[in-house]
């Protein structure tokens, strides 16, 4: 009888494993894209933006976020205007896209350059890269993300 228990197990552990692997297999990472920056305040000593992110989920099944982190540069990557992470929980239903707003703080300190071109050209290029850590019925998943877009005076992106 020990032995037809033991079998059982070992069987049972191999399936679970089997299927285990199967759904990371089946996995279809999501899409993370850039939808708005927009420059709500600014100040004496910084500012603060919003960042929109889409997320789409292309599986079968829910999608519950935990954790995002981000980055902010501005003129070709070589100035980090802001980083930081959103532990607030988000959940992306099967087959559907949800917003993530990002609330981005920032300080005049060392962005002069990025200053000077947004106040001659009115432009200032941007890129927002970061991961979005999803947890799944099959395990949980690090999707990254990067979008490079223009930030013009009017706050307005393109």
């Amino acid at each position: 009888m020990k032995k037809l228990a033991v079998k059982i197990v070992l069987g049972l552990t191999a399936v679970v494993a089997a299927c285990s692997f199967l759904g990371k297999q089946a996995f279809k990472q999501p899409e993370v894209t850039l939808q708005k920056v927009e420059l709500v305040g600014v100040g004496l000593t910084g500012g603060s933006l919003n960042v929109d992110l889409n997320v789409y989920n292309p599986n079968h099944y829910r999608l519950d976020a935990t954790r995002l982190t981000y980055e902010v540069l501005l003129n070709s990557d070589s100035l980090l205007l802001a980083t930081g992470a959103v532990d607030n929980k988000f959940t992306v239903e099967s087959e559907k896209s949800s917003v993530v707003q990002i609330p981005v703080s920032f300080t005049y300190a060392g962005v002069g350059s990025a200053t000077r071109s947004l106040l001659n050209t009115g432009v200032v290029t941007y890129h927002v890269r970061g991961n979005v850590t999803v947890g799944t019925t099959v395990g949980t998943f690090n999707v990254p993300f990067s979008d490079t877009r223009q930030l013009t005076t009017a706050g307005v992106a393109r």
